[in-house]
């Protein structure tokens, strides 16, 4: 009985201990001097596929436009079918999306992860992709505020 007494003592005294803080230097990522469109657009749809926000394909990409949740979209320029083309162009105008035109099938497969990468880190084998659509950002990025101001888009909130 005596040594719970002690416990219930000491958890009552009130005990300074003395911390020593050391300030922890944040490094800021280093903006590109010159940002174009192909880092702007590549940062972005990363950043989108690592928060689940990047649909790919006509069938999921018109799914999304249809729902009005997606915020960004991207048509690469050599696609097969006009009649493709056109249903994503006019969905897009249709509901206010931001449309990014990406020149081959094959960069935008690869932009939207759809490649295999071997051990040197070079891309080995990309899948072709003719349409993506972002429906969340991810995190906020001077590459999705470029990319904004450049299509014209809303900022993010």
């Amino acid at each position: 009985s005596e040594d719970r007494t002690s416990l219930a003592i000491m958890a009552d005294e009130e005990v300074q201990m003395e911390v020593e803080e050391t300030p922890v230097e944040e490094e800021a990522a280093p903006a590109p001097a010159t940002m174009d469109l192909q880092t702007a657009l590549k940062k972005v749809l990363t950043n989108a596929r690592v928060h689940n926000g990047l649909r790919r394909g006509l069938h999921e990409c018109a799914k999304e436009l249809d729902r009005r949740t997606a915020r960004l979209c991207c048509l690469a320029g050599d696609c097969d079918s006009p009649e493709y083309t056109k249903v994503v162009k006019a969905l897009c105008d249709e509901y206010g999306v931001p449309l990014v035109m990406v020149d081959e099938k094959r960069q935008l497969g690869e932009l939207v992860g759809l490649c295999k990468i071997n051990a040197e880190g070079e891309v080995a084998k990309v899948v072709k992709c003719s349409v993506a659509v972002v429906t969340d950002f991810g995190e906020q990025s001077p590459e999705l505020t470029y990319l904004l101001n450049l299509v014209g888009g809303e900022d993010e909130e």
